[in-house]
């Protein structure tokens, strides 16, 4: 197929924003959508080949439904839709406890999920497409302090891509499962997105420097989000770095993402090994079975 839609949620900042540019570069055609449209206003009328939707994804089931047929009769198809929209919550997990996860779930997870769902009945109607989805190389790295939240509700995300690609593959429907490090957008803003809202003096502590930590590091992140677009597009499009490579399922960004993810493989290598006997010492004898 010469020219694709695609959908991408999350349009009007960082990984969206640079997705929709790489896109529309390539020739390919766009429904940029964002919880509302001023921040992508601007857009309208730029591109022959770029629409504009409202779409927000924690709005729920039916709406979003509509939103997509909406989406569909832009061109009559859709074949790329992209998980990009999500928010990124930090804080003590004690402090924040089941109100601060559900609230980075409704986005991040539940968003997703309706998102995803709600676009599937065009994509094996056509018995072809692909869903990609922006998880985060945090889901990795869980034993840091403050990122309890957003980390849990990205390896959920995996989880869950990866089980969409064994369910959609008899649909020929692709999953890619995108896992960047630390690039420079604005996903992480410690003053607005740091739990304070339930101080526990035990954390004080613990938490303020957590909150200097975080700070120190906005707008210094190595990674540049154009980049990492331009190697999503290659991927879905079979072109630049991907030609001739089979599908990866998984494109894992960044320079920190390689360090962080082959760390986390050895601690769990290390401890199959060193606790072998035990590890596979629990089945029941086969006189029991």
């Amino acid at each position: 197929m010469s020219s694709r839609v695609w959908l991408i949620t999350g349009a009007s900042s960082g990984f969206g924003q640079s997705l929709v540019s790489s896109v529309l570069a390539r020739g390919d055609r766009v429904i940029a959508t964002s919880r509302s449209l001023e921040p992508i206003r601007h857009l309208e009328g730029t591109s022959e080949n770029l629409r504009l939707l409202q779409l927000d994804v924690t709005a729920g089931e039916e709406l979003l439904r509509r939103r997509m047929k909406d989406a569909v009769a832009a061109w009559g198809r859709l074949d790329v839709v992209v998980n990009n929209a999500g928010a990124c919550y930090l804080g003590m997990l004690e402090e924040g406890g089941s109100a601060l996860l559900r609230k980075q779930y409704d986005v991040n997870v539940f968003g997703l999920v309706d998102v995803t769902a709600a676009c599937l009945p065009y994509l094996r109607e056509q018995n072809e497409g692909t869903i990609v989805v922006i998880g985060s190389r945090s889901a990795w790295t869980a034993e840091t302090v403050g990122l309890g939240p957003y980390g849990s509700s990205k390896a959920a995300v995996h989880a869950i891509a990866e089980t969409l690609s064994v369910e959609l593959a008899p649909f020929n429907i692709r999953v890619l499962l995108v896992e960047p490090s630390a690039f420079r957008t604005r996903m992480v803003r410690t003053a607005e997105n740091y739990n304070t809202s339930n101080p526990i003096a035990a954390y004080d502590g613990t938490r303020e420097e957590n909150m200097r930590w975080y700070a120190s590091r906005d707008g210094l992140q190595p990674g540049d989000p154009d980049k990492a677009m331009e190697a999503v597009v290659d991927v879905v499009r079979g072109e630049g770095a991907a030609c001739g490579k089979p599908w990866p399922g998984y494109l894992l960004l960044g320079k920190d993402a390689d360090r962080d993810i082959r760390a986390k493989c050895r601690v769990m290598t290390e401890h199959l090994d060193e606790w072998r006997e035990v590890v596979r010492g629990v089945d029941l004898e086969e006189d029991d079975q």
